[in-house]
């Protein structure tokens, strides 16, 4: 398993909060652990910080309010890192906590620039498009290793499961 799983404990609180369907939502568990393992599979190639990539996907969604347009659920997840999430369960330092709460805040602006780490975030997340049956573009990833053909299908196949 990663080193950096959420602990039991952030997960019961994660599992708590979340008002939308964890098991079978567009944005639940099962999203999540997508978005990890893809997250995972670029940070080993990229370098990116695989500790801010494992938090990113299991709290980029946690905010959502419903599955379909919730521009500000990305707000929500930082506030909600920044408030109680960081203090009673991270602690982490300032420099991951800093590009966390920001891949979290912006991951649907549609950014494609900025910290290797907070891209392959995004990269992570817009890699399970084919849940809503998207095939990622390559034009809307951010890394080179995201935009590889064979990632881009790989992961679209892990999201049809």
């Amino acid at each position: 398993m990663n080193r950096y799983y959420p602990s039991e404990d952030l997960l019961h609180y994660l599992r708590k909060i979340y008002v939308l369907d964890w098991r079978r939502g567009l944005h639940g568990f099962s999203h999540w652990q997508r978005v990890l393992t893809n997250g995972l599979m670029l940070a080993k190639k990229n370098g990116a910080n695989q500790r801010v990539v494992t938090l990113f996907a299991f709290l980029h969604d946690i905010c959502r309010e419903d599955d379909g347009y919730d521009l500000e659920h990305g707000g929500r997840a930082k506030a909600l890192i920044l408030s109680t999430v960081q203090p009673e369960f991270l602690h982490l330092p300032s420099d991951e906590l800093n590009l966390l709460t920001y891949a979290c805040e912006f991951h649907t602006n549609g950014f494609t620039e900025g910290d290797l780490t907070v891209l392959t975030c995004w990269d992570a997340d817009r890699l399970d498009l084919g849940r809503v049956g998207i095939v990622p573009d390559p034009e809307y990833l951010c890394t080179v290793e995201a935009k590889d053909e064979k990632m881009i299908m790989n992961a679209y196949k892990r999201s049809l499961q």
